[in-house]
């Protein structure tokens, strides 16, 4: 645990089967419902890469989470989304599907926090890069962590516009 977490009063841990139905309410209250994954989709996830999932946690209570699988893609693409087969767990790089913390707790270092951790299983992997897409508001908070973006992307996910992005590791 980092000062910053201890301080804060959260950590940073691998997802847990008993975590399915707090993400899923989580995701649920974050993302509207066009966008939102299911509990089906979320414990397909956890199933098959939960190496690729991390919770934050405060007071025993999931508040946040980051996930997505590993890839030799460059761009994420809407299937991804939807059928775990798309995990190669020797891709070249880490994709995020989503990063979620609840309106409550924002602002107070859980989601950066996240990133930073995902940033280091990437590396810490061997990975190559990390991708994922996000809508045009958000650009600016993930260049803060070292992604370029690459543009709008193909992705169509909810009916969104999304914007692709990649950090280079």
């Amino acid at each position: 645990m980092t000062a910053f977490e201890k301080r804060n009063e959260f950590v940073i841990r691998g997802v847990r089967s008993d975590d399915l139905d707090r993400v899923a309410e989580i995701e649920a209250i974050c993302f509207p419902p066009s966008e939102a994954a299911s509990r089906s989709s979320f414990a397909g996830r956890i199933a098959a890469f939960p190496d690729c999932f991390l919770i934050g946690e405060r007071e025993g209570l999931a508040v946040g989470y980051v996930n997505g699988c590993a890839t030799d893609s460059e761009t994420i693409r809407d299937e991804f989304f939807h059928d775990t087969a798309h995990h190669n767990p020797q891709g070249r790089n880490l994709s995020i599907f989503g990063l979620a913390v609840v309106p409550e707790l924002r602002g107070l270092g859980v989601g950066a926090t996240l990133m930073k951790r995902f940033i280091e299983l990437a590396r810490s992997t061997g990975r190559e890069g990390v991708i994922l897409t996000c809508k045009e508001n958000l650009v600016a908070y993930y260049e803060s962590f070292g992604f370029l973006n690459l543009g709008l992307s193909k992705s169509s996910h909810g009916g969104a516009q999304w914007f692709d992005m990649r950090l280079q590791l």
